[in-house]
């Protein structure tokens, strides 16, 4: 299985052409997508999108970057969704401080509240760690969590290894691309590959050969054979690894 753990489906920028996107992605033998919310106002559109498909799976959940505008009723609607079973994982969460005009004191409160209803209903998180590894690892380690997945991980080895003993998997993807990415080419060929997942944030986080691009799932397939020519593997075994790797993260999910 091919999985693209973090892609946004439900984006204004594929509005025009969803449909097409997923067919192409499909046809570059991606099998499966995992389309996680970033605030209550698209629980509805994500929901919609996992349960017209048997190859897509949703998160649930209040984005970083999107707690100024989010009410503290949103996490009462949270819980309720989550109680509803279609979210296979509380998403996309964490702290985001690389943005300097988002209060953190509120990004905080929001994240473990959201920590909090993970536990309370068993399930994994999907996490935004952008500049605020240190401060996320320290509210997993007081408030647990089954697991889940660090999208975009850009930490250390150090780092990688605190949230591997945690029950993550790292997400890859776009960054990697770049010859520049050494520290994280470097993470990517040497992690213990039961630790790593791929993924392509679409419309986010164009590849090199996409910048200035909308990004599109399609370029999973590429971002595997990356990671097989930086692992020395064949990309038969990455893709099979990753699969099973984002199986585990999210509950067992498996696309259909």
């Amino acid at each position: 299985m091919l999985i693209d753990t973090h892609v946004h489906l439900d984006a204004a920028e594929f509005d025009d052409d969803r449909e097409t996107v997923i067919a192409a992605a499909r046809a570059a033998g991606v099998d499966g997508f995992v389309v996680p919310a970033v605030g209550a106002e698209n629980f509805d559109a994500v929901a919609a999108l996992a349960a017209a498909r048997s190859d897509t799976a949703c998160a649930l959940g209040v984005h970083p970057l999107y707690v100024m505008r989010a009410r503290a009723e949103d996490l009462d609607v949270l819980d309720q969704r989550l109680g509803e079973g279609l979210a296979l994982a509380v998403g996309e969460i964490g702290l985001d401080h690389f943005v300097r005009d988002v209060d953190p004191a509120r990004q905080l409160d929001f994240f473990a509240a959201q920590l909090g209803l993970a536990r309370k209903h068993g399930l994994p998180v999907i996490l935004h760690v952008r500049r605020a590894i240190d401060p996320i690892l320290g509210q997993l380690r007081r408030i647990t969590v089954p697991g889940g997945i660090a999208h975009a991980f850009n930490g250390s080895r150090q780092q990688a290894e605190m949230f591997i003993a945690l029950g993550f998997k790292l997400g890859f993807g776009g960054s990697m691309t770049f010859s520049g990415s050494t520290r994280i080419r470097a993470l990517a060929a040497s992690l213990p590959l039961e630790a790593i997942v791929l993924e392509t944030d679409a419309p986010d986080i164009p590849p090199a050969w996409g910048q200035g691009q909308r990004n599109t799932p399609a370029n999973l397939r590429a971002y595997a054979e990356l990671l097989a020519e930086l692992r020395a593997l064949p990309v038969e075994e990455i893709v099979a690894a990753t699969g099973r790797n984002a199986s585990a993260a999210l509950g067992g999910w498996r696309p259909r």
